[in-house]
């Protein structure tokens, strides 16, 4: 490796937006998250589904409920 090239390597403390710190090593200091996986939906199990501009009533309405009882009813 060529020497005085690289930038220095140092620990930082990495936040997140929900208040979550971890110590790490990196090139910056001090990083900032948006989301986390001590907050993030899929890692939490919180999922929830954001319908923007009614698009799944929308659908609904064109194609019906599409449950397996549903479908069982339509089939018989």
């Amino acid at each position: 490796m060529k020497l005085e090239i690289h930038p220095e390597y140092k620990e930082t403390v990495v936040t997140c937006a929900c208040g979550a710190t971890y110590k790490t090593r990196s090139t910056r200091e001090n990083l900032r998250l948006g989301i986390c996986a001590a907050c993030h939906p899929f890692f939490t199990g919180m999922h929830k589904f954001v319908d923007t501009a009614g698009r799944v009533e929308k659908f609904t309405r064109r194609f019906g409920a599409t449950t397996t009882e549903d479908r069982k009813k339509r089939k018989a």
